[in-house]
């Protein structure tokens, strides 16, 4: 599993830090106006399909059922069933896709209700969403295809597939403008050019693995619909971040024109640790686990549970103390350019502290979710799901006039430690998860090393590396670099003094790995 995850993070890593350039692209060209706004709304909705379905109910529900598949009763049958299943979905979503293109501006009025009918942001938002709404059929048929290669252990082809997302975006930014006359539209068109990419490149890794899916007539049978259900029941439960996620959106446009915008390159840095460390974690855990309680290793399924949390929060958590401690000069280097200024910067940073201080539950979440869905059991995170939703709502309420665009943030962050909260009670209770000497002892560890790291990086607020935000991008960005690797360094170095990560091992071990790569 520690193979699996590492290969994922890295191919995860690598594509994070391309849509960082993406969206620096995309700040520097639109700002934070009405085109921003009204592409990160087009955006969002089939990047939502994306997320529930490749990181959720899908990867929830049909990795369990492939792997056993795989394990009992052999390629073929799991062959035939991933078939069936890409054919139903396909059949699907090419319905809903038709029916989104046609009814989009009553989609829009739900998504976007604080769009006035008829403005800029309106009219623009309805076009740049008839051009990336059909990426979510090929998303999410690349999804279902992912979760084939995953269940088969091939995780790095997987992982690697998504790159390809952030490199024909930034491409399509670049070249396409001329051609479509905007950023805007050429960077909807990039966004389902690059769905189209994504699906041929992971059908062309399972033909080339042994596994020829094959488009059959949809037909719902007895482990279609058995998958159906599971689905069904998992969508809420296994997709909360996300349905919370779009609940903050909805808030976000009834708050003043630029909020959505600010929100959105908040989450994308916080995005980073996540999607690095909470997908990479999730993906490889869900096949992993299933396998272990098949064979009724319920001690290996202990260890393998507990060593996914350790491997998840040992970065989070330095990861959410040192984003709050110096989210300014992060989002100044990043995006403090072109049409982005410094006060959007500013702003945009507060939101980024509110989403850094829920990035550990979030990653718990994705973390633990897999010790349900691994047991068939889907129906246990829905209901926790539901009163996440009920919370993140009213506390999206609560906060939004008071809070602005701060609000939608620190209601999804306090929801998301609620939900990771009552699912590890849910888990500890069943005897699903049964924490061990060796994970207490290096969650106390981790926590009093992200401190001591804190520390450090508040004291180096003081000093002139902390007071070069009114310098130029170049010097911002080396001084936000020389700020990370100190912290980094701080927080490896309290690692080793006490005893939770040997650093000599670990770089012994990846020097290894790169030695075996270069003899292959």
């Amino acid at each position: 599993m520690l193979k699996g995850f590492l290969t994922v993070s890295g191919w995860t890593m690598i594509s994070r830090v391309l849509g960082l350039v993406r969206d620096q692209l995309l700040a520097a060209l639109l700002g934070t106006g009405a085109a921003q706004d009204a592409y990160q709304i087009a955006f969002r909705l089939p990047n939502m399909f994306r997320r529930l379905f490749g990181e959720g109910a899908l990867n929830a529900a049909f990795v369990p059922l492939f792997s056993a598949l795989l394990e009992r009763e052999g390629r073929d049958t799991a062959q035939r069933f991933a078939s069936e299943t890409m054919s139903v979905l396909l059949s699907w979503l090419l319905f809903l896709t038709v029916l989104g293109e046609i009814f989009m501006p009553g989609v829009l009025r739900l998504i976007a209700p604080g769009f006035t009918h008829g403005d800029v942001r309106d009219t623009l938002a309805i076009s740049l969403s008839r051009i990336t709404f059909p990426y979510l059929l090929m998303i999410c048929g690349a999804a279902l295809v992912s979760g084939v290669l995953n269940g088969m252990h091939h995780f790095g082809v997987a992982a690697a597939a998504y790159v390809s997302f952030n490199i024909i975006g930034i491409a399509a930014i670049l070249v396409l403008p001329p051609l479509t006359g905007d950023v805007a539209h050429a960077a909807a068109w990039g966004v389902t050019a690059s769905g189209v990419v994504q699906f041929g490149i992971l059908l062309y890794a399972a033909r080339r693995a042994g596994m020829r899916l094959r488009l059959v007539a949809p037909c719902l049978t007895p482990r279609i619909r058995t998958l159906l259900a599971r689905m069904g029941v998992g969508l809420v439960g296994s997709g909360i971040t996300q349905i919370n996620f779009l609940i903050d959106t909805i808030i976000a446009t009834l708050l003043p024109a630029g909020s959505v915008s600010l929100m959105y390159f908040a989450d994308r840095v916080n995005q980073l640790p996540l999607g690095v460390l909470g997908a990479a974690a999730g993906t490889t855990l869900l096949p992993v686990l299933t396998r272990h309680l098949a064979a009724d290793d319920l001690t290996g399924a202990h260890h393998i549970q507990n060593r996914a949390i350790s491997y998840a929060l040992i970065l989070t958590l330095p990861a959410a103390a040192g984003l709050l401690v110096i989210a300014a000069p992060v989002m100044m280097a990043l995006f403090g350019h072109g049409h982005f200024s410094a006060h959007d910067a500013m702003l945009s940073a507060q939101s980024l502290r509110a989403y850094a201080l829920g990035l550990p539950a979030f990653v718990l979440v994705k973390v633990l979710s897999p010790g349900f869905f691994a047991r068939g059991d889907t129906r246990t995170p829905v209901l926790v799901g539901m009163g996440t939703l009920v919370l993140n709502f009213i506390l999206n309420i609560s906060f939004m006039h008071w809070l602005a665009h701060i609000g939608p943030p620190l209601a999804s962050s306090l929801a998301a430690m609620v939900n990771a909260g009552v699912l590890a009670f849910l888990l500890l209770r069943r005897g699903a998860l049964v924490p061990d000497p060796t994970l207490i002892r290096q969650l106390a560890g981790m926590m009093v090393c992200a401190m001591v790291m804190t520390v450090g990086l508040v004291m180096l607020g003081y000093t002139p590396l902390g007071r070069a935000m009114q310098a130029g991008p170049v010097i911002r960005i080396v001084d936000v670099g020389v700020m990370v690797t100190l912290g980094v360094g701080i927080y490896l170095l309290a690692l080793q003094v006490l005893g939770i990560a040997d650093m000599r091992q670990a770089m012994a071990a990846i020097s290894r790995r790169l030695r075996r790569n270069r003899a292959a």
